[in-house]
Order: structure tokens, then sequence, then C-alpha cells
């Protein structure tokens, strides 16, 4: 598996913030996209995921094979730790519901319910929903928030698990991930020019 990305232009409230963007990620690759606040790695992200239409380029990859996981952690605060990922796992027909639980030391809080964790453990649940989907392709934004250097450890576990079965993951972070072997792409490489004032039409693409 490969995701392939050409020549990709992305907008946020259309505005053009990237463009050109080029990479190409193999099964038991991860790539790691870096870039100041404001340059629209979360909007490339999202683009990829198929969450909104890119300006123009192509991805070369269904959506159907992609899980994506915003900066919300994305949980019921009124279900269980069990019934989040349970919910999640009858979603996407995965079923057994212990690797993930296991994955992020959850087991121990299964049945607690998830407005009752600290952030961290939030954080830790949200993440867990990705082993549940059974998707080869994870899409991260940010994925290591509020997370402490030992989840931050369980997490780079859970990535290379995924990696090492054929999976591939695509990630934009500030943060040290723990991740050495993952590939880096600076998001300033790609940073869209303004549109010329003299241009009317293009200030408002």
């Amino acid at each position: 598996m490969e995701l392939s990305v050409q020549d990709l232009s992305v907008t946020r409230g259309g505005v053009p913030v990237l463009e050109g963007v080029t990479f190409c990620i193999a099964s038991g690759e991860a790539l790691i996209l870096r870039g100041p606040n404001g340059i629209g790695k979360t909007t490339l992200l999202r683009t990829v995921a198929g969450l909104q239409p890119p300006l123009r380029g192509h991805i070369g990859l269904e959506r159907e094979a992609m899980a994506y996981a915003a900066h919300a952690d994305g949980i019921k605060s009124t279900l269980s730790v069990r019934e989040n990922l349970g919910f999640w796992a009858d979603v996407f027909a995965t079923g057994d519901i212990a690797p993930a639980l296991e994955a992020f030391h959850l087991t121990a809080l299964a049945d607690r319910v998830a407005g009752g964790l600290s952030a961290g453990q939030k954080r830790r649940l949200g993440l867990a929903r990705m082993v549940v989907t059974g998707r080869p392709v994870w899409v991260l934004d940010e994925p290591t928030v509020s997370l402490d250097t030992e989840a931050v450890a369980l997490f780079a576990q859970a990535v290379r698990a995924h990696l090492a079965g054929g999976g591939l993951a695509l990630m934009a972070t500030h943060i040290d991930l723990g991740l050495s072997e993952a590939r880096v792409l600076e998001m300033g490489t790609f940073k869209a020019k303004a549109p010329d004032p003299d241009d009317f039409d293009g200030a408002f693409l």
C-alpha cells in the first residue's frame, strides 16, 4: 500500500495556504509534517483524509483506507472506556477491543466513565480508537497533546506496531513523538504565495 500526494494545493477559509505539496509514504513508513502554527498542517491533513476538497492536485489512495484523529479526542463522556471503543469497533466491524486497551494501558480503566478521566487518559482513549478501526493508514493531528512521557512512549510503540503490520502513518506535530525512524517534511517549503492585490478575483479564491 502507498499514500501518494502529488502537487497538492489546499486552502483555509478560501485562502491558499500550501501549494505544490508532494510526498509518498509506503507501507511500514511514517511521515511527520512540521511547521509553525497557522502554516496549514491541519488543513493538509483534513484534505488528505477527505474532509475538505483540495484546490488542485492528486491524492493517490481511497479515503476508506484512512482513519483520522484530530485535536479533539472524539469520545463520548457518558460512556465507559470499554463502551467508547466498542462503539468504534462496531462502526468499523473489527470486533475485539482488547489490543487497543492493552496498547494504551487502558485495561484497568475499561469500566470507568470517560468523562471522569484525566486529560491524558482521554487522549489515550482517543488514540486507542485508531487501533480498533482496522484502517491501514493513520492520519494524526498533534497526537501526543496532553500526554506525559510514558504515554508518548506508548503511542510510539503503537505506531511501530501499526507500521510492522503493514500500515503507514502521516502525522503533524510540534512535539518529539519518539519516532526517530520517521521521515520529516517541512511545510515551510510549500507555503503558498499571497494573492496579488491587483488580482481582484484571486484575492477572493
